[in-house]
């Protein structure tokens, strides 16, 4: 038996709330989103699903976990409820941050990942599927497996889209990457299979670690992604010609002056995890790091700064 936890909560807390339920056992998460419903679906990329507006709130989004029922369900609620207040710390908007608890049979938990979950054409050569999913790779096209219930991360969040859209952009062959926060390793992936000879993943969560290595061997790029348990850059001395952090805006800002004695020459920081409300703070941060921004680009309430060092 397991319950699925629902919160109800702003666009701008999604990264947040997503984190929190990880961080307290949950194997992934289900984001409903009412833009989805108003969306402009005239796209090349990818297949369209009929929606029903009953599934999803009028405003804001639904962010959703499962967790087993047992004897420590009532205190880890607790500690979600208690976390999730913590964001008010951050600046964050998590109104109205209103939780609801239901109990699902095994088989209807598994049944509801795979309904929503199909594979999605990021861009027009990389496409991410579902493990369970047959899909028939197309000519020149880079497909990137995942089991989203692994980790934090199923790459089809709008940061990650925007992450990978710029690794594809940028990368060069033999390039070193650095992957900051690395959740399930699909940056990491990503980053291997455009080119890049070794690519480091770093995160503070072991289970983002042990999935990061899942996900690598699975997609065959194991031999060139190094995971590693690090806070941030913290330690690291060895420049990278890219990296790339999809986390949260406060943390980028503190790890701005960290980045320029870590970047090559000619190197690329790709940031996300950035609500649009926070953009000009982070860039702000950046240059005065000493980075110049390059490059910017939106999904909906989200954006991707892309920056080099100035000199």
């Amino acid at each position: 038996m397991w319950s699925e936890i629902s919160i109800h909560t702003t666009h701008e807390a999604i990264e947040a709330v997503s984190n929190i339920l990880h961080e307290s056992g949950a194997g992934g998460v289900v984001i409903e989103d009412s833009l989805m419903l108003t969306k402009d679906w005239d796209t090349p990329f990818g297949e369209m699903y009929n929606l029903s507006p009953d599934d999803y709130p009028e405003e804001g989004v639904y962010v959703k976990a499962y967790l087993p029922v047992n004897s420590f369900l009532g205190e880890t609620i607790e500690q979600i409820k208690e976390s999730i207040n913590n964001l008010m710390l951050y600046d964050i908007d998590y109104s109205p941050g209103t939780i609801s608890i239901t109990q699902v049979n095994e088989e209807d938990w598994a049944s509801s990942w795979k309904k929503y979950y199909k594979p999605v054409a990021i861009t027009e050569h990389i496409t991410i599927t579902p493990t369970w999913e047959n899909y028939e790779k197309k000519d020149n096209e880079i497909v990137i497996e995942l089991d989203p219930g692994m980790a934090f991360g199923t790459g089809t969040h709008p940061t990650t889209k925007l992450c990978i859209v710029e690794l594809e952009k940028y990368i060069s062959n033999n390039d070193i990457v650095y992957d900051v926060g690395c959740g399930s390793g699909v940056l990491s992936v990503v980053a291997a299979k455009l080119g890049a000879s070794e690519v480091y993943s770093f995160d503070l969560d072991t289970v983002a670690i042990n999935t990061t290595i899942i996900n690598s061997k699975i997609n065959k790029v194991d031999e060139k992604i190094v995971p590693k348990i690090n806070n941030l850059l913290d330690g690291i001395t060895k420049p990278a010609d890219i990296i790339v952090a999809n986390i949260l805006a406060e943390v980028i800002v503190r790890l701005a002056k960290s980045i320029i004695p870590l970047l090559n020459k000619q190197g690329v920081f790709i940031a996300s995890g950035i609500i649009v409300q926070k953009e000009q703070e982070v860039k702000a941060a950046l240059e005065e790091a000493g980075l110049k921004i390059v490059d910017s680009n939106y999904d909906g309430d989200w954006v991707s700064i892309v920056s080099k060092r100035s000199e």
